[in-house]
């Protein structure tokens, strides 16, 4: 069970894209004192883990809604996750400034900038393949652990603004942007592989 715990904490770790949201948060925040601006990351990350959870405990109805199979959503999830990558490494991946409005916790900086289109999908997934409630309870306390994190950072987003700079938190998108790579192939080849097998 550690090493489940361990597991799905890193991974929803990044797939968090923690220093992507950072960013975001410090640009949609610049005219925000700094108390403003930790009010404002604990109600982000309040919205993170209600969001993350509902899709982890109720999501796999989806797949008996719609009647899509477990491997087919895997390569899906996969390749969207991989695109995902791609433009945190390219740098390409936009900070949705056009949508600020007065309440920015829930839309947009919970949902999409830090719960993405493929945050959702590896959520799905993950759920999808835990068997036991032993498996589900611990999966679910490591995935509580990767927001909690991530809204820890963003609560301490101004001095870790000040100790890395704008630099060093695009190195550190790059850096997971690569990793989200390995975890999409990794998906995509599941799926593949899975699907050959039938």
């Amino acid at each position: 069970m550690v090493t489940l715990f361990t597991q799905v904490y890193l991974k929803f770790f990044f797939l968090l894209t923690p220093f992507f949201a950072i960013s975001t948060f410090l640009a949609m925040t610049s005219e925000y004192n700094p108390s403003a601006r930790r009010r404002l990351a604990v109600k982000v990350t309040g919205a993170v883990v209600i969001i993350t959870i509902g899709l982890f405990l109720f999501g796999s109805s989806i797949f008996k809604i719609f009647g899509i199979t477990l491997d087919a959503f895997r390569i899906g999830a996969g390749s969207l996750l991989f695109l995902s990558a791609v433009s945190l490494v390219q740098g390409s991946r936009k900070n949705p400034m056009e949508d600020k409005t007065d309440d920015i916790a829930v839309v947009p900086l919970a949902l999409p900038v830090t719960v993405g289109p493929a945050t959702t999908g590896a959520l799905l997934v993950m759920a999808a393949d835990m068997q036991t409630i032993g498996q589900m309870t611990t999966a679910s306390a490591a995935l509580i652990g990767a927001c909690l994190t991530v809204g820890t950072l963003l609560y301490m987003a101004g001095a870790i603004e000040q100790i890395l700079g704008q630099r060093g938190l695009v190195i550190m998108s790059k850096l997971t942007g690569l990793i989200l790579a390995s975890i999409a192939a990794q998906l995509v080849f599941t799926g593949v592989h899975n699907f050959m097998a039938q």
